[in-house]
């Protein structure tokens, strides 16, 4: 599956991602921003751990960010079950030596529009780390509302910071 952006595009994974995944995923100025689950140092082992399971998707919520057949980061719907099952978490992360270059921005507009028409989703949200006010940027531009910022809420790396929740929803 892919969807074609403005110079990238958000497609499946493929077992051959795995080197351009590793070289682009392992940066502290990546991870510091993400859950503790998301490695540093990020090594092979850790792509073909998570490549794995991206293979066999369905429905595909988790997609590579390609640029010239090169994946540089994910964008990714994490689903959630019961009463928030049409309300999933938007996840992603960006290699670095594309930050500011509007990428990230148009990627979270195409994986909202396929979340609401694709999927049938009611709403997407984000939570950031209150040390991340690029990402919070990225969230504005591509239309999200700022619902809250949950203090005190989150331990990154040992430092107390606050969590900001933002919403999107199908009109």
């Amino acid at each position: 599956m892919e969807i074609q952006g403005e110079g990238f595009k958000l497609r499946s994974w493929r077992t051959d991602d795995v080197e351009s995944l590793q070289k682009h995923a392992d940066n502290p100025n990546i991870s510091c921003f993400l859950f503790d689950r998301f490695p540093h140092p990020y090594t092979m082992e850790a792509g073909f751990s998570w490549i794995a399971p991206m293979l066999t998707q369905d429905p595909i919520v988790n997609f590579a960010i390609d640029v010239n057949d090169e994946v540089v980061g994910v964008i990714s719907l994490d689903l959630r079950p019961d009463i928030y099952h049409k309300a999933p978490l938007l996840g992603y992360w960006l290699s670095e030596a594309l930050w500011g270059r509007g990428i990230m921005t148009n990627a979270v507009k195409l994986i909202t529009d396929y979340a609401f028409n694709t999927l049938d989703m009611i709403r997407v949200q984000a939570g950031v780390l209150g040390n991340n006010p690029r990402s919070m940027r990225v969230l504005e531009k591509a239309g999200f509302t700022k619902e809250g910022i949950l203090k005190n809420n989150l331990i990154k790396n040992g430092v107390i910071l606050d969590e900001h929740i933002y919403g999107m929803v199908k009109s």
